[in-house]
């Protein structure tokens, strides 16, 4: 793993590179921390450059944006690769990382590229309004209706924090299952999980749920799952 950090404006860009794994942690959680402690805005992650990325990272990752969000910073994704992509996907915590960043001179800053894609511009607002359109002040929304929304907008958020929480650890112990019983790599272990998940139709951490059940040696893994990871198990292991 490499870091790179640079100055934007009021937020530092910290540039990722290379596998991030439970060993890379622990000097990922101390940069961004001193990097968070500096920045006045916050953070913008560039992770274009991440070949791998487990759970363990995915959770300094939200720890990171937690102090930040006590601070009244930010902790967004300027660009990152497909393997982040696919992870903060999964988790569905890629909304959690796409704040709206300002230039320095307070205005929208472009959009961000995610993966290599950019976001297409915004149509352009209308200047004429509909003949029975409300008026600007009438349109403009209550002051308890601007908090109810920030509320909903807060829960929802609480809400991807906790299911995220509850499957990284269940997806971390059926990866190591897979390495210590089939003798996998990191990456190999998640992209049997990823192709067992696509291959069934089932969401990945009810894969990982089913797998972890297993360690008790007398669980069945059910058949379906069986034979969609047993195939995925040879594909990914003869890859190797």
């Amino acid at each position: 793993m490499t870091l790179h950090v640079d100055a934007a404006g009021d937020r530092l860009v910290v540039t990722i590179s290379g596998e991030l794994d439970l060993e890379s942690d622990p000097l990922l959680q101390q940069t961004l921390s001193k990097a968070l402690d500096r920045a006045v805005g916050g953070l913008e992650l560039d992770l274009a450059g991440v070949d791998f990325c487990d759970c363990s990272t995915l959770n300094v990752l939200l720890d990171v944006r937690d102090r930040a969000r006590l601070s009244d910073k930010q902790v967004t994704l300027r660009a990152t690769s497909r393997a982040v992509q696919r992870l903060l996907t999964l988790t569905n915590t890629l909304a959690l990382f796409a704040g709206n960043r300002t230039a320095p001179d307070g205005h929208p800053a472009p959009s961000q590229a995610v993966a290599g894609r950019t976001a297409p511009p915004a149509e352009p607002t209308r200047e004429r309004a509909a003949p029975d359109a409300p008026t600007a002040h009438a349109r403009r929304p209550h002051s308890t209706e601007r908090t109810d929304r920030s509320h909903d907008g807060l829960a929802m958020e609480n809400a991807q924090l906790h299911r995220a929480m509850q499957t990284r650890a269940p997806i971390d112990l059926a990866r190591g299952m897979l390495m210590a019983s089939f003798h996998l790599t990191p990456e190999q272990a998640w992209q049997v999980l990823v192709t067992t998940s696509q291959h069934s139709n089932t969401k990945l951490n009810r894969i990982a749920d089913a797998l972890v059940q297993t360690a008790d040696g007398h669980t069945p893994l059910p058949e379906p799952f069986a034979n969609h990871l047993a195939t995925a198990v040879r594909v990914h292991n003869s890859a190797a």
